[in-house]
């Protein structure tokens, strides 16, 4: 069976996007693949968070997915520093990582550019940590969006260098996993243009309580209005309409539809509908979220679940690195 190995910063709430992106799919990947889920709270480190934010938003992550569906007992989920054979793997890794093809990622540059205060070298190796990873379960498969198109293919690379200078065949070459044949909806961000995210303020959590839906929603950007019968939807208006797709019924789509094609359409309108419809459709999500939160007895049982399948993998593939490199005990 493919193995397939996916991760998320823990650096804050799930929102829509997540949950009709990669969650979504994740969640149907787990009855096909061998599948690794990991909460990468090491990569969060290179914002310098706060202790008590940092174990927090791991929590909360935590209880988000499982919220979401993801089973514990049939993929591995478990917390990235739960798993110090990662840690070594990096190091080991880092030594055939080389300065220049590190600096030209975009990924480094952009971080560089964000916050030129804070070029730390977890931010130049973050690539090398990111293929750590996935190559130490010997991942086939890896679900991957666009802005991490490029890290993968690191990854990719180390894992190819790694096999040429060793001579070995240790580590497949991963290969981004690509939904096809499934819904794959780009959910957009209230503030008019874009992917919802939330380092861009955009965002629906699904944590988010009612009153917070309704403020957002209502701050959603519009125009002014259709001035002339069956014009196109501008970008800011067909995104409202995008929503409305995923979370209300058809005939409420329809008819709001309609409106805008004759000219009578009242925004304010749309968004009120738009507002209860999604704190309908994240409701079971939200009542699951708090359910787990207040449950620290069953969050530790599935985190100690995953760190242990997770080391199992882990472990048995750094003792065949270490072999490979020679790295070796005299006991």
């Amino acid at each position: 069976m493919p193995t397939v190995v996916s991760g998320i910063r823990s650096t804050g709430n799930l929102h829509l996007g997540n949950y009709f992106g990669a969650v979504k799919n994740f969640i149907e990947m787990q009855h096909h693949f061998d599948t690794y889920f990991f909460i990468a709270d090491l990569h969060s480190l290179t914002t310098h968070p706060v202790p008590h934010h940092l174990f927090g938003n791991v929590k909360q992550v935590l209880a988000e997915y499982l919220a979401c569906g993801i089973d514990p007992e049939k993929a591995t989920v478990f917390i990235q520093s739960d798993v110090p054979e990662v840690s070594e793997l990096y190091l080991l890794m880092n030594m055939n990582a080389y300065l220049g093809e590190l600096e030209r990622t975009t990924s480094f540059k952009d971080k560089a550019r964000q916050q030129p205060d804070n070029v730390n070298a977890g931010l130049l190796t973050y690539p090398v940590l990111m293929a750590a990873d996935i190559i130490i379960h010997k991942a086939h498969l890896v679900p991957v969006g666009k802005d991490q198109e490029q890290n993968l293919e690191m990854a990719r690379t180390f894992a190819r260098r790694f096999n040429r200078m060793y001579n070995v065949d240790l580590f497949p070459i991963p290969r981004p996993y690509v939904f096809e044949g499934q819904d794959m909806v780009k959910i957009p961000g209230l503030d008019g243009s874009g992917k919802m995210g939330k380092s861009e303020g955009n965002a629906v959590s699904l944590a988010d309580s009612p009153h917070e839906i309704r403020k957002k929603v209502m701050k959603a950007v519009t125009d002014s209005g259709p001035t002339e019968p069956n014009q196109q939807k501008p970008e800011v208006i067909q995104n409202l309409f995008t929503l409305l797709d995923v979370v209300s019924k058809p005939d409420v789509v329809a008819h709001f539809d309609l409106q805008y094609n004759n000219c009578s359409i009242r925004y304010g309108d749309l968004k009120k509908q738009l507002a209860e419809d999604i704190i309908h459709f994240t409701a079971p999500i939200r009542e699951k979220i708090e359910m787990l939160l207040a449950d620290d007895q069953y969050l530790s049982k599935v985190a100690k679940l995953g760190a242990e399948k997770a080391r199992a993998s882990a472990s048995k593939t750094l003792l065949e690195v270490r072999e490979v490199i020679g790295v070796k005990k005299f006991y």
